[in-house]
């Protein structure tokens, strides 16, 4: 009775792709659920409508609107709705199966974390006009800034390595599903709904209320000025903390996958690109060069992801050769670089290796992995989306190129740049792209790659129209909203809030698989012309679950095993996880030929037996 009632628990909580008319029914809630995200979103474009692309009251999105709380509230009502549990209790597992090094890390810890989180509640509601109880804390915490923050510091990253000492000290290697369906905070039960919560408000505030982070932006201050020589911003402190938890989550997830070379390797690889390229090497930079514009940023980030190299231009055009050589190395990053890495390794050499939202999603977002819907409706969803974010990036940044060049001369180095020369690069550049994609259509007869070769066409007309008339508006909007709406939606909204504080609820890949356009544009270089693929065995598959379980981009790969098919899906990241959690050996992470990749497999087992496909 005990085992029944454990797989009827485990089944009704476990994320997986159902078939049947009756299973894909919603209920009442699920609808409603539906109904408020949509009016979310409705609201947040309606802000970016009326405040960006239409210019009215533009300095509201600075200042912070109303809207953008009531957007975000809404949202988070809709997913309560959407994937509401029949329990709700805040009860977890964790409480009865710690053993005491893991409780005394835990309290270790949650003591830092609470500490840092008073500092941020102190520095939020403090009010130094009325001298109230939260301005006098704030002001403690700010005159011992030092001593607070080392220890602080010390305690939450102790309590992590205490409680992954705890975790896996004497037990065996290999992964552990370790209750992951019942535990609250893992399961999007109330405490993992408190965390979302918590972290979606600060990401709010980092965006758009960041006056009231003062509190917890001052505590930094001696880290910032040994680094810098100045004062701590919210975006230091931000840096700070990503890479604090990369680093130390990252050793917890060295060592529960210790068994695994891939893993090892590539998570250190991404805590070093984090640590280095992301967080000191441009401070260290910033020191060489009187114009820092261009060297504050994180150094790693390619175009389209990096959509703010056009706002370095003047930077770079102002810093001789240094600023010269990132002008050009940015372009060979993007059109050279990344499609022939690509092609040999997939995605995953900068997603898994390289990036910092992955890093960040692999280390601090392991236990919420579990959470990526494998539905048939969310992959479309995802189709669409990330490729439409790609398609915004790039009309934004040509629009925001534009003015530089149009009607004038602008020199970069040894380089000059006219309005001519860069009509006819662009141009180029979508032809061939589009040119491309009507090729890979009709190869393989895709009819969202004609989509794409429309609208590149439709963008390479609207540009020759712009160039021919002279109009700096050459989308028939200011080229200074287009790029405001895009940070707005996409690199705030987006990347940050829902990116990240929505973690706990609906997985640690959302940006990657629905917005991130480098994904996208990385996507379609791995779906059509790379030798990554995923290889299945599937005479050895047992039907257990565990890759579809634990696959971050929402994909069935249990499906693919059954069949013993490849796996060359666009939004796969090659992280390995499920090679890594299948107790069987079927799958494996390849770089072969490209013929073959899309061939199905001739044998299609399933629990009828064995049979020939086709």
């Amino acid at each position: 009775m005990v085992a029944k009632t454990y797989i009827q628990l485990n089944m009704e909580n476990t994320n997986y792709s159902i078939t049947g008319t009756e299973a894909q029914k919603l209920s009442v809630l699920n609808k409603v659920g539906i109904t408020l995200f949509t009016v979310g979103v409705g609201v947040l474009l309606n802000l970016a409508w009326k405040s960006t692309l239409q210019g009215k009251s533009a300095n509201k999105i600075d200042i912070g609107e109303p809207s953008i709380l009531i957007g975000f509230a809404l949202m988070l009502a809709g997913i309560f709705f959407f994937i509401r549990k029949k329990s709700s209790s805040p009860r977890t597992i964790y409480f009865t199966t710690t053993n005491t090094v893991q409780k005394l890390g835990l309290s270790i810890g949650a003591t830092g974390f609470i500490a840092i989180l008073i500092a941020w509640v102190a520095g939020t509601f403090s009010n130094p006009e009325s001298i109230n109880f939260w301005f006098k804390i704030s002001n403690i915490i700010t005159n011992n800034a030092t001593a607070y923050l080392t220890l602080t510091a010390g305690a939450a990253g102790s309590g992590i390595l205490l409680y992954t000492l705890g975790s896996y000290r004497g037990q065996t290697v290999g992964i552990k599903n370790n209750h992951v369906w019942f535990n609250s905070i893992s399961n999007g039960g109330i405490l993992g709904w408190i965390l979302g919560v918590v972290l979606t408000i600060f990401y709010i505030q980092l965006y758009w209320f960041s006056d009231s982070l003062d509190g917890i932006v001052r505590l930094f201050d001696p880290l910032s000025i040994l680094f810098t020589g100045k004062n701590a911003n919210q975006w230091f402190v931000y840096g700070t903390v990503y890479t604090f938890l990369i680093v130390f989550l990252g050793i917890k997830f060295i060592v529960k996958y210790r068994n695994n070379r891939y893993q090892l390797i590539r998570t250190i690889s991404v805590m070093f690109f984090q640590l280095v390229f992301a967080y000191a090497l441009p401070y260290i930079m910033e020191s060489f060069v009187e114009t820092q514009g261009y060297f504050g940023k994180d150094l790693k980030n390619i175009w389209p992801l990096n959509y703010y190299f056009v706002d370095q231009l003047d930077a770079m055009s102002n810093s001789g050769v240094s600023g010269t050589f990132f002008f050009f190395w940015g372009i060979v990053l993007f059109l050279i670089v990344t499609p022939v890495l690509t092609y040999y390794v997939g995605k995953r050499w900068y997603c898994s290796w390289v990036c910092g939202c992955g890093g960040l999603a692999e280390t601090a977002g392991d236990s919420f992995r579990q959470l990526s819907s494998t539905k048939e409706s969310a992959w479309k969803i995802e189709r669409w989306m990330v490729h439409s974010v790609m398609v915004a990036v790039l009309i934004m940044t040509i629009a925001s190129l534009w003015p530089y060049f149009s009607g004038r001369e602008y020199k970069i180095g040894f380089l000059t740049i006219s309005s001519t020369s860069y009509y006819l690069f662009t141009a180029i550049l979508l032809f061939t792209f589009g040119a491309l994609f009507f090729f890979l259509a009709r190869k393989f007869k895709n009819r969202s790659l004609y989509v794409g070769s429309l609208i590149t066409l439709l963008i390479l007309v609207l540009l020759t129209i712009g160039f021919i008339t002279g109009k700096n508006d050459i989308f028939y909007l200011e080229s200074k909203s287009i790029k405001k709406t895009y940070g707005f939606l996409v690199g705030a909204s987006f990347a940050g809030v829902i990116g990240v504080g929505f973690y706990p609820l609906l997985g640690n890949r959302i940006w990657c698989r629905f917005g991130c356009p480098m994904a996208g544009y990385m996507g379609l270089f791995q779906r059509f012309k790379s030798r990554f693929r995923i290889t299945t065995n599937g005479s050895q598959c047992i039907s257990c679950g565990n890759c579809s379980t634990y696959c971050e981009q929402g994909i069935d790969v249990r499906a693919y095993a059954q069949k013993g098919e490849n796996i060359v899906r666009a939004s796969c990241v090659g992280c390995g996880i499920c090679s890594a959690v299948c107790p069987r050996g079927v799958l494996k992470l390849e770089n072969g030929p490209e013929e073959g990749r899309f061939e199905p497999n001739p044998l299609i087992i399933s629990k009828d037996g064995v049979k020939l496909n086709g």
